[in-house]
């Protein structure tokens, strides 16, 4: 089983709508399972299907999918409802042309657009005049759910090729690396998902039979975007997943097994948006942060298992990927 993490960002500003309105959020993180002490982690994170639980919850109480982040509600059942229709589509350019038109209709102050750029395409977002500048939030969670959208309509990942966000850099960019692509700009005049343009032509292979899976599984595959099982970064993922102990082989070698030159390797995880060491990074995060909130095991054997030859260098290494020492991390996890 492929592993992966959540932001507490996310966390906070999909309660953020909940609290402004003056309700009890504990019902809601109790049911997600997420710890309220966990918030205090400024890097913690959760599992996908915590976060899930918790974005489903949130739509419930405020009856809006888009959190509040519209003058206009989304509301609950619109994902499903879009879903549903886009699946009539012959290509990805039949459905997105059709997906933006639906979110326009229904939204008043995001408009969506597709546009075609030479060899590029590009899914836009921008607020209206008159809308609260900036809704970031409403930005990141549009983003989210076309691209997933998009990726599971023709069956496979689509790599980012660049991304432009309307608005400032937020503190928390080394995450959009993660989410988009490590070609980013802030302060555009819109934000944009910049892709080949040659997935368009690709046929969209989903039907009423599939779109009832995709739905009732929403949006926990939409948090990880869609899952290429045979795609690099997933056979290499696989690949570390299963070697005993963490000896993780080296990169060479690694490209050796799956029959590719480490150049050409390197270049087509570039393409899947993905690089070697990020895999390592995120892989050995999500299976620390596992460890810590769901066993007893001392900090000590997590860290020899994570492969670090020393404690210290993985507490350094933790306290980047979550904000708190791995002590701390497992004492708000627990807490409360």
């Amino acid at each position: 089983m492929q592993k992966g993490s959540v932001s507490i960002y996310f966390v906070k500003s999909a309660l953020a709508p909940v609290l402004a309105r003056g309700i009890d959020v504990a019902p809601l993180l109790a049911e997600a399972g997420i710890s309220p002490a966990v918030l205090q982690a400024p890097l913690g994170r959760v599992t996908p299907q915590s976060f899930s639980a918790l974005w489903l919850s949130v739509a419930k109480v405020l009856d809006d999918e888009l959190f509040g982040q519209d003058a206009r509600r989304m509301k609950v059942g619109s994902f499903a409802m879009l879903s549903h229709i886009l699946t009539d589509c012959a290509t990805l350019h039949d459905a997105l042309s059709r997906m933006v038109k639906f979110f326009n209709l229904i939204l008043d102050n995001f408009h969506c657009g597709l546009d075609i750029k030479g060899r590029q395409a590009l899914l836009t977002i921008q607020e209206t005049p008159d809308a609260p500048q900036p809704r970031v939030f409403g930005h990141e969670t549009l983003l989210m759910l076309q691209h997933g959208l998009a990726c599971w309509l023709i069956g496979r990942r689509i790599p980012v090729l660049a991304a432009t966000f309307a608005y400032p850099e937020p503190t928390r960019s080394a995450e959009y690396q993660f989410m988009y692509s490590s070609q980013l700009r802030f302060n555009e005049a819109v934000t944009s998902l910049c892709f080949d343009r040659s997935h368009l032509n690709l046929p969209v292979i989903q039907n009423e039979r599939t779109v009832k899976e995709f739905v009732r599984n929403a949006p926990a595959n939409i948090v990880l975007k869609y899952k290429n099982v045979n795609s690099l970064a997933a056979q290499i993922r696989r690949q570390l997943r299963s070697a005993p102990n963490f000896e993780w082989p080296e990169f060479e070698a690694v490209a050796k097994s799956l029959g590719k030159t480490p150049s050409t390797l390197r270049r087509r995880l570039e393409q899947e948006g993905q690089s070697f060491q990020t895999i390592k990074d995120q892989l050995r995060r999500d299976v620390a942060i596992d460890y810590l909130c769901h066993t007893t095991r001392s900090i000590a054997d997590i860290a020899a298992e994570l492969g670090f030859g020393e404690a210290s260098a993985f507490h350094r290494a933790f306290k980047r990927w979550a904000g708190a020492s791995p002590g701390e991390y497992r004492l708000l996890a627990h807490k409360g």
